[in-house]
């Protein structure tokens, strides 16, 4: 009997637009996919206890072998172990991990078409879960990441410019019931005391949508003003030493080359924005990064990455293309 077909879809190879970061033959390449059902909830399988990693949940994949293309594997996999043929994936994340006894590479994408009706082939528990209850599950060290993507939406608001309160939650609102469910609240030439009554009215008005709310400001005003994170810019990012708030709140950062993108996974934070891709009518002469320089960072990244500069909804394709979470803009979004 013939292998599944592979629907043009998923056509792997041509999601990947340059070569990925470079391999050695001790590191253990993994295709892994997020199967996520019409409801939105994941599904996770338990490892078996004599496995390495044994006894704990994980997203269901298995190594690349030679001569097998990250496709094959991958579909390959989730028949072995599912029972189900991937009619319609695209990329999600790329992690590099070290554990004491292996180094992995988990080429991880996202299953949103599946043939068949997911079970244990192998005997494994499997259990769909939602995105925020993944968080309560025990994983591998190098799942983390893969479960903050899966929470993280596609697209990012930045806030933009505004004429009064009024015009402001005119402009927050009319976002909020397009679907964007993830806001940093960026203002500028505004005194604190403006700022902080400004950032509760968003976390109230965000909230009522199920929406999440960064500040583009100091990290001690989070808390203050109920927010559900900070969102650094680079000269924030670069002067700290630690992560500046606890796991139960989101730190992103704002990151244009290597250098800030090493400072951003020593902080461990929880996604960052890779700027700028495209010109844009702000900075029209600027120095761009372009898409390629953007993977370039992708590739070096082990946690989500947003693509920012220049950039339209219809862009969200390729920055997935590109190793991308998907995309933060501030006009394509926001006016």
């Amino acid at each position: 009997m013939s292998g599944p077909v592979i629907s043009p879809m998923i056509m792997f190879e041509s999601m990947r637009s340059i070569a990925p970061r470079p391999m050695s033959s001790s590191v253990v390449h993994v295709a892994v996919g997020v199967v996520r059902n019409p409801q939105g909830n994941i599904l996770i399988a338990k490892r078996p206890a004599h496995a390495h990693q044994g006894d704990l949940w994980e997203f269901p994949g298995g190594k690349v072998e030679r001569r097998e293309s990250l496709q094959q594997a991958l579909q390959r996999e989730l028949h072995e172990e599912l029972g189900i043929d991937v009619t319609h994936a695209r990329p999600l994340i790329r992690i590099t991990h070290s554990y004491p006894d292996k180094k992995v590479l988990l080429d991880v994408w996202l299953i949103e078409g599946f043939g068949g009706e997911p079970h244990g082939k192998e005997n494994q528990p499997i259990a769909w879960l939602s995105p925020s209850e993944l968080w309560e599950r025990s994983f591998p060290a190098a799942n983390q990441p893969i479960i903050q993507a899966v929470n993280l939406p596609e697209y990012y608001l930045i806030t933009g410019t505004f004429s009064d309160e009024a015009d402001f939650l005119h402009k927050l609102h009319l976002a909020l019931e397009k679907g964007i469910r993830l806001v940093q609240l960026r203002v500028k030439g505004m005194d604190d005391s403006a700022f902080i009554r400004l950032a509760k009215t968003a976390c109230e008005a965000c909230h009522a949508h199920q929406a999440r709310v960064l500040l583009n400001a100091a990290p001690e005003i989070v808390e203050q003003v109920g927010a559900d994170g900070v969102h650094l810019t680079s000269a924030r990012l670069l002067a700290l030493s630690t992560r500046p708030l606890g796991r139960n709140k989101l730190v992103a950062a704002s990151v244009h080359n290597q250098q800030q993108l090493e400072q951003a996974e020593k902080l461990s934070v929880d996604f960052s924005v890779v700027s700028p891709i495209l010109p844009t009518p702000s900075h029209p002469g600027a120095q761009t990064l372009g898409w390629q320089g953007f993977q370039q960072l992708t590739e070096e990244a082990n946690h989500p990455v947003y693509a920012l500069g220049g950039l339209q909804t219809q862009h969200l394709p390729t920055a997935w293309q590109y190793g991308g979470q998907g995309i933060a803009a501030i006009r394509g979004l926001w006016e």
